[in-house]
């Protein structure tokens, strides 16, 4: 995927772009069940986000620098405390074995970040999990694994026929390590009790 190209011809953000997706409890489609995801780019091209509350089940962040070679299998027990911090999630289900990394724009590559919302961006090279490795990335930071995508019009669709809602982005729902809590905190954010709200509710 060409994430330049989910933008506006004048470079404007899109419509859902640094935006949070949470999932309708009627969800049908089981890879997105309770999912809580960070809209990245958004335009008439389609959407991608990444799931920021499924922790990835198949690898760490010192394995995952081990396994790319990024540091020595030695240097894993060596890792500096902000490394330390980022979490490895399971972005979503298309393209699996690449990795995305969301962060805060205190760090920043040029030709390589790419801006999403006000003190947002993603970079998708592996130079800045060298720069985590080193205790030099960003304050804060995920890496996401796969991501979730949607064609034209598709996303727009999901949300007519009650799939999600979506709420302005908080840091602290992206970037802390309760994934458990996330969703209900989504809900909440949007002024919903979960336990109350059923498939049969109105369009976002």
């Amino acid at each position: 995927m060409n994430l330049k190209k989910l933008t506006t011809p004048d470079g404007r953000r899109g419509f859902l772009d640094g935006q949070i997706l949470v999932a309708m409890p009627g969800m049908t489609d089981e890879r997105f069940v309770r999912s809580v995801i960070y809209v990245c780019a958004h335009s008439a091209d389609g959407a991608m986000g990444l799931v920021i509350n499924r922790r990835s089940t198949a690898i760490a962040l010192p394995e995952l620098l081990t396994q790319l070679k990024v540091i020595d299998p030695e240097q894993e027990i060596r890792l500096p405390p902000r490394a330390g911090k980022v979490q490895v999630l399971s972005g979503g289900p298309v393209d699996q074995s690449r990795g995305f990394v969301l962060h805060s724009t205190d760090f920043f590559i040029e030709n390589s970040s790419l801006p999403v919302d006000e003190g947002l961006a993603m970079t998708i090279t592996i130079d800045i999990l060298k720069a985590i490795a080193a205790g030099e990335g960003p304050e804060r930071a995920i890496v996401a694994l796969g991501y979730a995508g949607w064609g034209p019009g598709q996303l727009e669709q999901e949300i007519q026929d009650n799939g999600w809602l979506h709420c302005p982005p908080d840091p602290e729902l992206i970037f802390d390590a309760d994934h458990e809590t996330k969703y209900e905190r989504a809900m909440r954010s949007i002024g919903i009790d979960p336990r109350m709200l059923s498939s049969e509710a109105g369009r976002a």
